[in-house]
């Protein structure tokens, strides 16, 4: 596998993290144990779990964790939506932060296809040599 830090994705996974902090510095203090805090794991498992998968042996556990890491990203988007509902984040920096979130997703959607492509034309040609 190559450097994670090498992907877009986790470049663009590592950039979202911080704006997750900075915005939740904002957030009413009784939250620090419950959204603050459940945000700021959701948006740092997103980037730690890319990592992860990327030092992993093989394109199926790399995917595995890529799709720990959607899941991750899944979870701060309805975590985005519940702050701005109970108005302790803005419309606007929802929707800054939400386009960051969903950018993540359909990076890892094409990166988990693309592997899965590659992996099955190996195999493909393995099966084909064989025979």
């Amino acid at each position: 596998m190559k450097d994670f830090k090498e992907l877009k994705v986790w470049q663009k996974a590592h950039v979202l993290a911080p704006g997750i902090y900075g915005e939740t510095k904002k957030f009413p203090k009784e939250e620090i144990y419950g959204l603050t805090s459940q945000m700021r794991r959701a948006s740092v498992s997103i980037g730690a779990n890319i990592a992860e998968g990327c030092g992993r042996r093989s394109d199926g556990e790399f995917v595995g964790f890529l799709q720990i890491a959607r899941g991750s990203a899944s979870e701060l988007e309805q975590h985005l939506l519940l702050a701005r509902d109970l108005e302790i984040m803005s419309d606007h920096q929802h929707k800054i932060l939400e386009s960051q979130v969903l950018e993540v997703q359909r990076m890892m959607s094409s990166l988990v296809n693309s592997i899965e492509e590659t992996s099955g034309r190996r195999t493909k040609g393995r099966v084909e040599q064989s025979g």
